[in-house]
């Protein structure tokens, strides 16, 4: 599953791929490398068993919407060594903050929805 992450890593820069695509692998990725899940990892069970569905089966969906000789390079990219993924402090702050806008946008919108 490695392989595969860093392949669509590296099918998310490549121009031949199309843009949804490359925003379905930003979701996936953001949602990977998120700090904050859908259920937390330490409600029982339930807490790893949306990383077990939602990721894998985000990841099965990138895969068929990227064209396979895209695919294809890619992952003879990663078989060759040249897989490593960089990391990014900036990425990390700008998916934090976009947590924090949701969960400021969802905070409002029931304010003003009990208000009313």
């Amino acid at each position: 599953m490695k392989a595969e992450v860093r392949a669509l890593y590296f099918a998310a820069r490549d121009p031949g791929t199309p843009w949804y695509a490359k925003l379905l692998v930003a979701a996936i990725v953001a949602y990977a490398l998120s700090p904050i899940d859908l259920i937390p990892d330490f409600v029982p069970v339930l807490g790893y068993l949306d990383d077990l569905i939602v990721l894998p089966l985000g990841i099965a969906w990138a895969i068929r919407l990227i064209p396979p000789a895209v695919m294809a390079d890619c992952r003879a990219r990663v078989d060759a060594g040249s897989g490593d993924v960089p990391g990014s402090p900036w990425a990390t702050a700008v998916i934090v903050l976009i947590w924090v806008a949701l969960a400021i946008s969802l905070a409002l919108w029931a304010y003003q929805t009990w208000r009313s």
